[in-house]
């Protein structure tokens, strides 16, 4: 699932993300890959980001492997704090087609 965000990420935003993330797991019913291009983002507010925790903490287990394409220093750090609320590899990349690929990439099983 792809989340791209282009100049403010505003509550309205986030809420459409959350919908689609929820059709997304009533249908499928497996865990979401999510790809979240911040390149073009301007900036939040903090509703966003206290929403972003709810929902992170009433969802955690429900992604599989989340990739943030992002440059800006404050967005990455906001990222790998945002990790501690979800039971899911993160990883932030430059660009999008390293992180698409690290998305598709198979999951290796421990043994």
């Amino acid at each position: 699932m792809l989340a791209a965000v282009a100049g403010d990420f505003t509550i309205a935003d986030y809420r459409e993300f959350e919908e689609n993330v929820l059709y997304e797991l009533r249908f499928h019913g497996q865990p979401v890959n999510l790809l979240f291009d911040l390149t073009d983002m301007l900036g939040y507010t903090l509703d966003v980001v206290w929403e972003e925790l709810k929902f992170s903490r009433a969802h955690h287990a429900d992604f599989g492997r989340i990739a943030v394409v992002t440059t800006d220093q404050w967005t990455t750090w906001a990222t790998w704090v945002a990790r501690l609320f979800v039971d899911s590899d993160v990883q932030i990349f430059d660009n999008a087609a390293e992180a698409e690929r690290w998305l598709l990439e198979p999951i290796a099983l421990p043994g």
